[in-house]
């Protein structure tokens, strides 16, 4: 029992990683970016978190089929950043257009609804 509890724990850990999670937000591109007139969508990701690993995923593809876009995620233990933004939780997906927050979910890890979220903010 003891062995197959420590497999279920490496293969948590492995998947929970296979996305790379880095901070890739500040305050002067996202800034940048939306007087640009760019849709910008901004997520939220903790270390271990499988369903932020998974959101991130769709996003890094699904941005990449859309012009004028600019995609930026940040570790929502950074207090600062979690604070400018109103998040309490990982997995927390906004997306700005014009300057103003178009859309806010928590958890959505669809590609489909992910997909129609932005293709609704453009």
């Amino acid at each position: 029992m003891k062995s197959i509890l420590t497999l279920v724990f490496c293969i948590f850990v492995v998947c929970s990683s296979v996305t790379a999670k880095e901070t890739t937000y500040n305050k002067t591109n996202f800034n940048k970016a939306l007087s640009e007139g760019k849709i910008v969508i901004v997520s939220s990701w903790i270390k271990y978190c499988t369903s932020c690993a998974s959101q991130m995923k769709v996003l890094k593809k699904v941005v990449n089929e859309f012009d004028n876009i600019e995609y930026f995620t940040f570790d929502v233990t950074i207090k600062e950043i979690a604070k400018s933004f109103n998040i309490q939780y990982q997995t927390t997906l906004l997306i700005f257009k014009n300057g103003e927050e178009v859309y806010r979910s928590i958890g959505e890890t669809s590609k489909d609804l992910i997909y129609r979220a932005i293709q609704s903010s453009i």
